[in-house]
């Protein structure tokens, strides 16, 4: 491997070769979800890129502590200091307390890594879990001069950071234009300055999430948590800092603001930012109904979607994009996708079945160098796929008997396609993966089957009931739960 690992900078907007704080050490954190939904899929793709960066940096024989929060405290709607706490709506709705809502969706979140196969993170802290930290960071930016306290909430002094700190570094934007395009907001008049946000916010009386704290009963701004659990974890400054690019004007912004003010350093040297997804060229959105949560592409559920899809077919698909692209979602893209995959499983099976030869045309060291090469440039995992299925078309040459490897090229090809394929890209063979997808399927159906009951729509849940038992699956209803049992 004669290349060194460049990663692209958000903050300099430049890509540079990595230099780790700490020798042969990775300290990475990555914004985690706001539990009090589905994740969808846009999130999977922001978390399957930065399971490639962990996955490749522990096979550069890094040491890598990858901290990744859970968000179940603080995040209002429209991502403000204003609205409706984000839990305590959907607890309403659902009729749970906060905390059932934070345990359900985080299961969510959990089961649809796992289908993707994503390896977990060295630390998973809750927003919960650290208020007392959260607490003394912002008495340390009290005591800095850099927040202020009004009416019981605590505000981060936006005008008087910038002038001495860039505040728009990371987003690049100008200053004076954000004042000018900031509306007017509720509990404005508590704020010194429009850009103002809060570190502490005061629970109003209806308010059920609360704790106390030396400027009364409230709970933490949705940015500082991220400032006080990364510090906690990983040091005042840190390696990488990443998360999807929709972070960067305010959240990551404001981290940043927060770190600085707090422990007079940059938090993050590298700040790395995954690109949206796509639907057939357009933005994914809700109310352009194009929108997909992970278990709707698997079982093939939704309007846009000719059939389903498998989870590894579906991180094969997102692979072939670089994580800073945008990457379109269409039935055509997927189904290439499939037998992309198809073909590269399968030639990492056959590659440790061939027959050998005396001689050998094709030169592992320089697919190796290749794919290295395409890793090292900013993970660039669209270029690797192409070098690995040069590969691929070779290995099939073998298998036909219309090329040689000799016993030591095959050996060798076998375990570098192997390695990359599984151990790097954390694609695996899909009947592996088989138990999984029904696993996951029958999860959905029973998930929708309970939506329609609670609905009083036991039509639809006495038609899943017996479409399932057509097919030889009974769904028993018990104490514990729904199960079910194939007959």
């Amino acid at each position: 491997m004669n290349s060194e690992l460049k990663i692209y900078n958000t903050l300099n907007r430049e890509t540079s070769i990595f230099k780790p704080i700490h020798a042969g050490l990775v300290g990475m954190y990555v914004c985690g979800p706001t539990v009090y939904s589905n994740a969808h899929l846009g999130n999977a793709r922001t978390y399957i890129s930065f399971d490639i960066m962990f996955r490749y940096f522990l096979h550069l024989g890094y040491k890598v502590r990858y901290v990744r929060n859970i968000t179940d405290a603080g995040h209002l709607e429209g991502d403000r200091d204003e609205g409706e706490d984000k839990f305590a709506k959907k607890a309403k709705l659902e009729q749970l307390e906060p905390m059932e809502i934070v345990q359900k969706y985080s299961l969510d979140f959990h089961e649809v890594l796992r289908q993707f196969n994503t390896l977990p993170p060295s630390i998973e802290p809750t927003a919960t879990g650290h208020i007392i930290e959260q607490i003394e960071m912002t008495k340390k930016i009290i005591a800095n001069g850099y927040a202020y306290e009004s009416n019981g909430s605590i505000y981060f002094d936006v005008e008087k950071f910038s002038k001495a700190y860039n505040y728009t570094a990371l987003s690049n934007r100008n200053l004076d234009e954000l004042l000018n395009n900031t509306r007017t907001l509720d509990g404005q008049d508590e704020k010194k300055g429009r850009l103002d946000f809060a570190l502490w916010i005061k629970a109003k009386p209806e308010h059920i999430m609360r704790w106390q704290s030396p400027w009364g009963e409230g709970f933490p701004g949705w940015h500082l948590e991220c400032s006080a659990m990364s510090s906690k974890y990983l040091g005042n400054e840190f390696d990488i800092h990443g998360g999807g690019m929709d972070l960067v004007p305010t959240h990551h912004t404001n981290e940043i603001a927060q770190n600085i003010a707090c422990h007079h350093t940059q938090p993050a040297r590298y700040w790395v930012h995954t690109n949206m997804l796509t639907v057939n060229g357009q933005k994914m959105s809700k109310s352009l109904g194009n929108s997909f949560l992970p278990a709707e592409l698997f079982s093939g559920n939704h309007p846009l979607l000719e059939r389903g899809y498998s989870p590894m077919t579906v991180r094969f698909f997102m692979l072939q994009a670089h994580y800073r692209s945008t990457l379109d979602l269409s039935n055509e893209a997927l189904q290439a996708a499939e037998k992309g995959l198809a073909r590269l499983l399968n030639a990492c099976k056959l590659a440790s079945q061939l027959k050998t030869g005396n001689v050998s045309s094709f030169s592992v060291e320089e697919l190796k160098d290749k794919v290295y090469a395409a890793l090292n440039e900013d993970f660039n995992t669209p270029i690797a796929l192409a070098n690995l299925f040069e590969a691929v078309k070779y290995v099939n040459l073998v298998n036909d008997g219309k090329e040689t490897l000799t016993a030591a090229d095959q050996a060798a090809l076998a375990q570098f396609l192997n390695q990359m394929v599984k151990d790097v890209l954390g694609l695996k063979p899909e009947q592996e993966a088989g138990t999984e997808k029904i696993d996951g399927l029958m999860k959905m159906l029973i998930s929708m089957r309970a939506e329609a009951k609670n609905k009083k729509d036991f039509a639809t849940s006495d038609f899943i009931r017996d479409q399932l038992k057509e097919i030889g699956i009974e769904i028993k209803d018990g104490k514990e739960g729904t199960s079910f049992s194939i007959l």
